[in-house]
């Protein structure tokens, strides 16, 4: 007898006929959030990071198999959900509002999460669905606001005005813009002793 669908935490997935070990600890996919936001890394080179850290054989996984190996981790992530082709703006930098989403979470779960030694991606993201009223969700609802251009009530922008360095995306910058920045800035370069 089978197990259904619904039942399951996959802790495998198959790609192209083959059946792949994968991380679904949380910490795996926060580390894959990460990596797809470094504005360092081109498109190829985030794809690639990605698959290393989602499937501990990756070096041994044929090149062929990289396209699905990678729709199949972004299936995954989206937690066996296809993914919306409607462009949202960003709301969540993992990196960023973690402190604001592990107590919640917490709450949520009953025990800190941090101390697990595992937690899979889903009963994490199942949690997240759950953290209710609380400061990230305030965060949130403002960050929404303002990306939809929607004008904040006098009690909002209050909030917004005292806690904007939650706010606010913090704004990663690559090498080149930093160059730019420098020089635009009159800033000179010294040379690494």
């Amino acid at each position: 007898m089978s197990v259904p669908w619904r039942d399951l935490l996959p802790a495998t997935v198959e790609v192209c006929g083959v059946e792949y070990d994968i991380l679904s600890d949380y910490r795996a996919i926060l580390d894959i959030c990460v990596a797809l936001s470094d504005p360092e890394l081109s498109g190829q080179d985030k794809a690639l990071v990605a698959l290393d850290i989602f499937y501990p054989g990756f070096a041994n996984m044929l090149p062929e198999h990289y396209d699905e190996a990678v729709k199949r981790c972004f299936w995954f992530i989206n937690c066996g959900d296809r993914q919306d082709a409607r462009p949202a703006p960003k709301l969540v930098d993992w990196e960023q509002d973690f402190k604001y989403i592990v107590a919640p979470i917490n709450r949520v779960t009953g025990k800190e999460i941090r101390a697990v030694n595992y937690m899979h991606w889903w009963t994490f993201i199942a949690a997240y669905y759950e953290i209710g009223d609380c400061t990230f969700a305030q965060i949130v609802r403002i960050r929404d606001k303002k990306a939809k251009g929607k004008p904040l009530d006098k009690s909002d922008a209050k909030w917004y005005r005292e806690n904007r360095q939650l706010v606010d995306m913090k704004t990663q910058y690559t090498q080149k813009d930093d160059d730019v920045l420098d020089a635009w800035l009159g800033k000179k370069k010294t040379a690494p002793d």
